[in-house]
């Protein structure tokens, strides 16, 4: 097996790509602690590594964050053995069943506007968020304000909060005239 691997916008995370399937098409899950990633053999596995802040899983790449301190050259080959021993073992990804967050209410009078925002995020931004190792979810829309997560590379990235007011929000804006604001939200 090759996993090939490509730098990130975020200097703290490497996009591991194993050449197979992940998570599958649209799918993700994002762990950003070792209790958090019980379900998953292969996050906890990367967890195991000293050095390992935050794991996200992508449809078919693996990012994956250094904690502060710790350094790519000495991480790094121990991630791609940790990736390449899951493979090999034949264990799943996840265990059980995806959890699937909810969005919070939406008003009846939103929900062709939701709809709007929905189909861009999904169209236009997500494609170039996985293309950095990361992903975005819609998490609301109330007077205006559209709430976001940002996951996998581009949580904690330098440069996130540009890419959602400047380029995200100014998208939303221009197509989606009631959009006033893009906020981002921690789960």
């Amino acid at each position: 097996m090759f996993i090939e691997t490509e730098s990130t916008p975020n200097p703290a995370t490497l996009k591991f790509l194993p050449g197979e399937n992940v998570l599958g098409p649209g799918g993700t899950a994002d762990f950003a602690s070792p209790t958090s990633a019980e379900r998953s053999p292969l996050a906890s596995a990367l967890f195991s590594l000293p050095g390992v802040a935050r794991v996200f899983l992508g449809s078919d790449f693996i990012t994956v964050t250094k904690a502060q301190g710790a350094t790519w050259q000495s991480l790094k080959p121990q991630v791609l053995g940790a990736i390449m021993e899951h493979y090999v073992s034949g264990q799943p990804i996840l265990e059980g069943d995806a959890e699937e967050l909810a969005d919070e209410e939406i008003s009846p009078e939103d929900q062709e506007i939701v709809a709007q925002i929905k189909d861009l995020l999904d169209t236009r931004v997500r494609p170039a968020v996985a293309g950095d190792g990361g992903d975005i979810i819609f998490r609301g829309y109330r007077e205006g304000v559209v709430r976001l997560h940002l996951q996998g590379a581009c949580s904690g990235c330098p440069s996130s909060r540009a890419t959602l007011k400047h380029g995200i929000e100014n998208m939303l804006r221009y197509y989606v005239p009631e959009v006033i604001a893009v906020e981002q939200v921690d789960l």
